[in-house]
């Protein structure tokens, strides 16, 4: 059928306005896989703990139940007009929570909620996009940390013609090593102090870098202990209290170093963050066998992470024997008929366990709960606490992670009493055992334990909970690395905080092992922040399985002189700036540390005031992470950090 021209030109003008019609696209019709968040998983028309979305009472049938720290990066294709959302924290979370909601466009910030809270009547959002090619969503914490941070993005909506939005990924990042390489000629590493109790076995591998062979040496070492030329490793005991100031040598056909170290023979232990080391947990879980421990305790040496000081090979959860277990791997009688804990099949003997590692010059740690079962549910220590400590003492232990578990359903209550109970029996027990134990209590935070983890004999404490191993590790690494703030009265020599392992590298998570979640810069922000917080480190990736870029993390010598320095200071907050913050500690013969951060989605000068330091005059600025001095400054110091990225600097007074 032959069309006229007016029918021809009004089908035209049909076909282009429904080309030009614009839809509505809800955010839950997106891949939320790709969210990053603080906690669980993205909820579709449902609030984070899957429950009906509701904002000051006001109930909404349609939105995204996320919790902050969310991003949520969005491929517009330049195609969408408008974002629509009402925002606020969901009547979950009562009256608690605080969260600051940003959408931002090709790196314009186009709205940032006041600090919402629960109750909070929902805010209204509606930004023009036209143009833009990217869309990021963001429920930031308000510097409060993460808890009951239930954010809404309730009825969301992006409007968009032709080309269908679609959810997309932080841009890639490549992994670039700052850390040079260690010179061949020889260096000392590691702590510069060391503290041990009378008649307590004495076992120090002097940690140092350079070329092989190597000799070593020590002047002024007291009496009772030994130094092995060629391993470098001091063994012995010391009978009479008191300090001793001993010169580390070093010696190979390059050169020779030397440095000063003090040991100190009292009641003190752990006077620089302990245990500096690897843990087992979060590359092998509860399946962890004796034949992963030695080849953890094997790499330390092969990789050269011993020769920066690292020195504790930990076992976690499942060496025990597991009841009701039907795995013949795990199961059996947890005690035999004295009461002594038994071991399960994957292990064969922690004493010859034990020794294996002591003769690398390396530490023992071991786990347990002060409940009837552990966190996997094997064996725990309740009501066997005086022979478990002699037992561990037997076996050669040298720390003992005590982690809370089962115990809650022991304690009577939340009283600070009940919350210090099992800590002070177990610590009673094990200050009477022949060696020395660092005592390190896992009971994330309850009850203020920096207040008083020292109290009951804590040499370190988890400060919260565990970081976990998801997509949202970095998120959880921010919250619970930056809400350290405010802690640092309660940490010094012989008692740290401890706010979890180091989790870079290749890890467990999703049911296997696989590269860290976190991108380049978060790992950089990681390990910067531990260092500054006076942390212990304690790597858990697979220690078989370290890339180049995971090692330069971990053995960055001025980095980790940070983190050892002998002072022990806690970093605190100096400053911040919506997601720029500065973090800084004094550090011994008067210099300083200082940390330069941005949390944000995007590049950005940070500023170090000398004034917020407590500074004056002019200092020289030493980058520890490329290990090299980049000026001196008076007034302020500024540099451009990567987003969720860290600078790492020490500054010390010009001449």
């Amino acid at each position: 059928m032959n069309r006229t021209p007016l029918s021809l030109a009004f089908a035209v003008l049909l076909t282009a306005a429904s080309i030009s019609r614009a839809e509505t696209l809800y955010l839950t019709q997106l891949d939320l896989s790709k969210i990053s968040q603080g906690y669980g998983q993205p909820q579709v028309d449902k609030n984070i703990v899957t429950k009906p979305i509701s904002i000051g009472g006001q109930k909404f049938e349609r939105g995204l139940g996320t919790h902050a720290i969310s991003v949520f990066y969005i491929n517009l294709n330049a195609a969408a007009q408008r974002f629509t959302a009402s925002v606020g924290v969901d009547d979950s979370a009562g009256k608690r929570g605080s969260v600051i909601f940003k959408v931002v466009a090709d790196g314009k910030l186009l709205f940032k909620s006041p600090v919402m809270r629960g109750g909070n009547a929902p805010q209204k959002v509606d930004v023009d996009l036209t143009g833009a090619k990217t869309l990021i969503l963001i429920a930031a914490d308000a510097g409060d940390g993460i808890d009951f941070d239930h954010a809404d993005w309730a009825g969301a909506s992006i409007e968009y013609t032709g080309q269908k939005p679609q959810s997309g990924l932080r841009p890639l990042e490549e992994a670039v090593i700052l850390t040079p390489k260690p010179s061949p000629q020889p260096r000392i590493n590691g702590p510069k102090i060391f503290g041990v109790r009378p008649g307590s076995p004495f076992l120090f591998r002097v940690p140092a870098t350079g070329q092989r062979p190597m000799q070593f040496s020590a002047e002024n070492l007291p009496a009772g202990l030994q130094l092995d030329p060629q391993t470098g490793i001091v063994t012995g005991a010391l009978e009479d209290r008191g300090e001793h100031v001993v010169t580390l040598q070093a010696k190979n056909a390059l050169g020779a170093a030397q440095r000063p170290f003090k040991i100190v023979c009292g009641d003190k232990l752990a006077l620089t963050p302990t245990p500096m080391g690897w843990n087992s947990w979060y590359c092998f879980l509860d399946r962890v066998t004796e034949d992963q421990i030695r080849a953890a305790a094997d790499a330390m040496i092969a990789s050269g992470m011993a020769d920066h000081g690292y020195c504790y090979i930990n076992i976690d959860d499942g060496w025990e024997i597991k009841p009701g277990a039907t795995d013949p791997l795990i199961k059996g009688e947890a005690r035999d008929a004295t009461g002594r804990i038994n071991i399960n099949k994957k292990f064969r003997d922690m004493k010859a366990l034990a020794d294996y590692i002591h003769s690398k010059g390396l530490k023992f740690g071991i786990y347990s709960s002060p409940g009837p079962r552990t966190c996997a549910g094997f064996e725990g220590t309740y009501r066997h606490e005086e022979i478990d400590a002699k037992t561990y003492a037997e076996w050669g232990v040298d720390l003992l992670k005590y982690d809370w578990c089962s115990y809650g359903g022991i304690a009577k209550g939340n009283s600070l009493e009940e919350l210090q109970k099992p800590y002070r029996l177990m610590n009673s027990f094990l200050l009477k055992q022949n060696r020395d134990i660092i005592f390190s209590l896992c009971q994330y935070g309850m009850g203020k334990v920096s207040e008083w983890g020292a109290d009951v004999g804590g040499h370190c404490w988890r400060t919260t909970g565990d970081l976990g191993v998801a997509s949202s590790l970095a998120a959880n690494m921010f919250a619970i690395g930056f809400g350290q703030n405010g802690l640092e009265k309660w940490a010094g020599p012989g008692h740290w905080n401890d706010p979890d392992f180091i989790m870079i590298g290749y890890i467990n998570w999703g049911g296997k092992l696989r590269p860290t979640p976190m991108t380049p810069n978060e790992q950089y922000t990681h390990v910067t922040l531990w260092s500054l917080l006076s942390a212990p480190l304690v790597f858990s990736g697979d220690m078989t399985k370290l890339d180049d870029f995971t090692a330069s993390l971990l053995t960055n010598d001025e980095v980790l002189e940070v983190n050892l320095d002998p002072l022990g200071q806690q970093a605190r907050r100096i400053s911040k700036d919506e997601d720029l913050e500065v973090w800084a500690r004094d550090l011994e013969h008067g210099s300083k540390a200082i940390g330069l951060f941005n949390r944000g989605e995007f590049e950005a000068p940070v500023v170090a005031k000398f004034a917020d330091l407590g500074l004056t005059g002019r200092y020289v600025v030493r980058d520890c992470w490329r290990q090299e001095d980049v000026g001196t400054f008076e007034n302020e110091f500024k540099m451009t950090v990567a987003p969720h990225g860290a600078a790492m600097f020490r500054l010390r007074k010009a001449q």
